[in-house]
């Protein structure tokens, strides 16, 4: 029988970071990390489903909130792309020394962005999977463009993404223009798996083909007829995991 346990860790701000890690029945053929959306949190079913679909086939799954979200500590309203990916390889770490590694990494939406950031330089991440990840981290704007004036003019500003309130700082948006998402797809060096949904109405289908045109061999792409950006339907999601438990085999 699989099992959850709670998981905490330090994160980039030096904040525990809450996490739940699914341990399979008997032992584990390998590990996957798990990266969220950026308005998200480890608990949403986009996560859950695939954790627990992992740990069913036989694989350790920790998902994790990001500092400042769900039950971690830290400021939200610091957070940007280079903070995230720092929390992913302080999680890396803690699942190596947890006796799982070197792991997989599948990250949705931006977290997708900070996997692929952070993946090209640690030896820990075996593959990689993105789930509607943009292609250029500074499409995340278009998701709170009414607040940027307010922002630029305050260094702060609230804003609202999928009907949620947040206080977001400058230096987000500083920063999500320093990274090139292609040229660090290209520099991967290891496995790669592209799902995008092609009805995905925030990050559209466009930017899963430009990242895996970018990619080095070896890669795949999964092209999910609906599911939408968060792969609602239970049938999306199961789609996902199944493109995914997939390539985790082929990788071996």
């Amino acid at each position: 029988m699989t099992t959850e346990e709670q998981f905490e860790f330090v994160g980039s701000q030096q904040a525990r970071l809450a996490g739940v890690l699914h341990r399979p029945a008997g032992k584990a053929k390998g590990s996957v990390l798990l990266a969220h959306c950026f308005s998200c949190s480890k608990d949403i079913h986009t996560m859950t489903r695939l954790a627990k679909g992992l740990a069913d086939s036989g694989y350790a799954a920790l998902r994790f909130d990001f500092t400042g979200i769900g039950q971690s500590g830290g400021d939200f309203a610091k957070k940007t792309v280079s903070a995230n990916a720092s929390d992913l390889a302080r999680a890396a770490a803690s699942l190596i020394a947890e006796g799982f590694g070197p792991c997989a990494m599948i990250g949705h939406s931006l977290g997708g962005a900070a996997a692929i950031l952070v993946t090209h330089r640690l030896k820990t991440v075996r593959s990689l999977i993105t789930i509607g990840a943009p292609s250029d981290p500074t499409h995340v704007k278009d998701l709170f463009s009414s607040s940027l004036e307010e922002m630029e003019t305050t260094g702060t500003a609230e804003v609202t993404i999928a009907g949620r309130s947040f206080q977001l700082d400058q230096t987000f948006v500083e920063d999500l223009a320093k990274h090139n998402v292609l040229q660090r797809v290209s520099e991967l060096e290891r496995p790669y798996l592209v799902v995008h949904a092609k009805d995905d109405g925030v990050v559209g289908f466009n930017h899963g083909e430009a990242l895996f045109a970018a990619a080095a061999k070896p890669k795949r792409f999964a092209a999910l007829e609906t599911g939408g950006h968060m792969l609602g339907p239970r049938q999306a999601s199961d789609a996902a995991l199944a493109a995914i438990l997939e390539f985790l085999d082929w990788v071996g």
